[in-house]
């Protein structure tokens, strides 16, 4: 299948989506055999032989496809394009439960097209859901429409946020701020599916510090689409390489962002 540079959105938003279930079928495929894992450039940043596998066959898919798009991926980093289409892609999202066999995991594709996100697509394979968002078009798992909760107190919600074991400091005191106001407060372990759960209301909202381009691009406009709010920790306007990002229902972004604006201060 090639997309040529003026193809629809439509068109391509159903060809990431198809892409995303094959590396999903290859990540479920390999999730029994023995793993080959190495360490990445600090303790609990690990790789995976599947990650990249899945990886290597997205590239070659959306290369194939759209040869004069850039592709940003989280394993090979960033491959130049000859025009402004660019593919921003996390093999495998949650790697460290894919490597314990807990099944909160998935794969993460974004099309950008002159430096917007048009295209979000999520994909959980263990879980059976696929989360598709055109810039827009709003948001849908499965094929069916999907929003945001509707919750209005943050004393009622149920949020999720994540962190990398080395960086727990710089969360801490958020973490446990919203733990002493809200009903509970989870760590999944894979923010793109954290951010797809967020959407449709599963959680009713999500924040992480230091995240990449690749974990949050598809997240970001799934919430978005799902008519949720998404800015930095701090409310400021969030980018794909900014320092943070707060996503929730927009029922409580304001009560929320000021709830880790000052315990982050």
């Amino acid at each position: 299948m090639r997309i040529n540079p003026i193809a629809s959105i439509p068109e391509i938003a159903r060809f990431a989506e198809q892409c995303a279930r094959e590396a999903g079928d290859l990540l479920l495929e390999r999730a029994a055999l023995p793993r080959e894992i190495a360490e990445k450039s600090r303790r609990a940043d690990i790789v995976t032989d599947a990650d990249r596998a899945s990886e290597a066959f997205l590239i070659e898919r959306l290369l194939a496809a759209t040869p004069q798009a850039a592709i940003l991926a989280e394993e090979s980093g960033a491959r130049a394009g000859t025009g402004d289409e660019r593919w921003i892609v996390d093999p495998l999202d949650g790697t460290t439960n894919y490597a314990h066999g807990y099944p909160i995991y998935c794969v993460s594709i974004a099309y950008e097209r002159a430096g917007i996100v048009e295209i979000g697509v999520v994909h959980a394979p263990a879980m059976g859901e696929t989360f598709v968002a055109v810039r827009g078009a709003g948001a849908r798992r499965n094929g069916e429409p999907i929003s945001v909760s509707r919750i209005d107190r943050l004393g009622d919600a149920m949020l999720c946020t994540g962190f990398h074991p080395a960086d727990y400091a710089t969360n801490a005191r958020c973490f446990a701020a919203a733990s002493e106001r809200v009903q509970a407060v989870r760590r999944d372990g894979s923010a793109a599916l954290d951010l797809a759960y967020t959407a449709m209301g599963r959680f009713d909202g999500f924040w992480e510090f230091g995240l990449a381009p690749w974990d949050l691009a598809a997240g970001a406009l799934l919430v978005a689409e799902a008519g949720g709010a998404v800015s930095r920790v701090d409310g400021g306007l969030l980018t794909l390489d900014g320092p943070s990002i707060l996503a929730d229902n927009a029922a409580v972004h304001q009560e929320l962002r000021a709830l880790l604006h000052k315990a982050s201060a």
